[in-house]
């Protein structure tokens, strides 16, 4: 199990500390598992905050964008939506 550090800006750690954001949608430019541990670190721009949170990985779902079920013109006309089920 690995201890993974990110940058999170302000709007979203809010959205993570009041348990209303259960999802991170990040670039696949590192390797993590189920059951890895996140540190979210805020970051506002310029510095870190000070404020952290530590919160288990239970999915993780890597893709290519080449490999998705939609032509990659309505990718890039509408973008992509990550949806949140409870």
């Amino acid at each position: 199990m690995a201890l993974i550090e990110k940058k999170v800006l302000p709007e979203y750690f809010a959205d993570i500390l009041a348990g209303k954001k259960k999802f991170e949608l990040r670039l696949g430019d590192f390797e993590i598992r189920e059951g890895d541990t996140l540190l979210l670190k805020e970051w506002n721009g310029i510095a870190y905050t000070g404020r952290e949170l530590e919160k288990q990985v239970t999915y993780v779902r890597k893709f290519d964008i080449k490999n998705l079920f939609w032509p990659k013109e309505d990718i890039e006309k509408h973008g992509l939506q990550v949806i949140q089920l409870e």
